[in-house]
């Protein structure tokens, strides 16, 4: 069935968004400025700061989720469902997953390319498939486990690759490339553990896609900027790149900010598109599949890597094209992907109607993966 002008519209602003999500904050580390007082001209790299931005963009979901309902509610029928009572406290411990898993993979992305952080951000369905086999008692289909491996020799091969990388032309120490990754995927544990919690607590209660990520921007954006007082007085030594050697200076950030204008457009294009990309991508499950949503996720992967190149922020290197080809089958296949394309051959040989599959493979793909409301998220 052909896509309507609205369904293309969302894809493209899925795509859109989500990609100038991850090369925002990218291009926000390549600015160097003054920062207060005396202190020599230095790079950007404030990650908690870019964290609380990104909470913020998480945080105007609320709004817009109360925008929709009291326009729905100036209807003659309302039809929004907002789901039934339940204490706003729930959506804390999943909040504080994607407050540490954030802020690590800001951190990890100071060290490592645009395109493999995004490439390696796929292994959160290896921890998330076990933890749900471990808590939820969920049994993996084959072909689940089967991605689960092909994903293992995805990373290894991306690894692989930054190790390639590293040791050549990049501008990055191999240890911090090795270090870079190694914290993405440690990251991709914590926001496992968040879906996780999020399946078990939040979305048996119905709530609304749009509240649950506002609620959690709401609880990110308001302890981590809280926590920013204390980071301001711990020492960490050289692990920061900020002149005073502090877990994050946050006045070092905004004078660095006020000397370097484009810093602050870097920032509000990573807010700003997280917000957009939560809408498109719960607005592309609702109106189209979560398959489609699965599919449009993966091309974003190829978009910030060519991006990226073109750029000229990293050097093309054939491993990662592979590494990239092999993440995305472990990707489909855990997800279900290939189901389509099978039920599609099927379909070219044999003439009967099955109206019941895509439905099926829907509920399949939503049961066996919840709706993501981290950033990033």
């Amino acid at each position: 069935m052909a896509w309507t002008k609205y369904q293309l519209f969302l894809a493209g602003l899925m795509l859109t968004t989500g990609s100038i999500n991850t090369l925002s904050a990218k291009w926000a580390d390549f600015f160097s400025a003054k920062g207060c007082h005396d202190d020599p001209e230095h790079t950007f790299s404030h990650p908690f700061v870019q964290a609380v931005g990104m909470f913020l963009g998480e945080f105007s979901c609320l709004a817009v989720f109360y925008i929709l309902l009291c326009h729905d509610k100036r209807r003659p029928e309302p039809k929004m469902n907002t789901g039934g009572s339940f204490n706003p406290l729930l959506f804390f411990p999943p909040a504080m997953c994607d407050m540490m898993a954030t802020s690590i993979m800001y951190i990890a992305l100071n060290m490592t390319s645009a395109s493999s952080f995004q490439m390696l951000r796929g292994s959160v369905i290896i921890f998330t498939g076990l933890l749900s086999v471990a808590f939820l008692r969920r049994r993996l289909a084959p072909s689940q486990w089967i991605g689960i491996f092909i994903t293992i020799l995805g990373l290894v091969i991306v690894g692989l690759a930054d190790f390639v990388n590293g040791t050549s032309e990049s501008s990055h120490k191999l240890s911090d490339i090795i270090t870079g990754d190694l914290l993405i995927i440690m990251a991709q544990i914590i926001v496992s553990v968040q879906m996780v919690l999020e399946e078990m607590f939040v979305y048996k209660h119905d709530v609304h896609p749009l509240r649950a990520v506002g609620s959690e921007g709401f609880f990110g954006f308001f302890v981590l900027s809280l926590l920013l007082i204390p980071m301001y007085f711990i020492p960490v030594g050289t692990f920061s790149n900020n002149p005073r050697e502090v877990l994050e200076d946050a006045l070092d950030a905004f004078c660095q900010i006020g000397h370097q204008p484009l810093i602050l457009l870097a920032l509000l294009g990573n807010t700003v598109s997280i917000a957009f990309f939560n809408f498109a991508g719960i607005s592309v499950t609702k109106e189209m599949s979560a398959t489609t949503r699965m599919v449009l996720d993966s091309l974003r992967t190829l978009v910030i890597w060519v991006v990226s190149l073109a750029l000229g922020w990293e050097q093309f290197h054939g491993l990662q094209v592979l590494g990239f080809l092999v993440l995305l089958v472990g990707t489909c296949l855990y997800n279900g992907l290939h189901r389509p394309l099978l039920a599609w051959t099927r379909c070219c040989t044999n003439t009967e109607n099955d109206d019941g599959g895509s439905q099926e493979e829907r509920e399949r793909l939503l049961d066996n993966k919840p709706v993501q409301t981290g950033g990033d998220s």
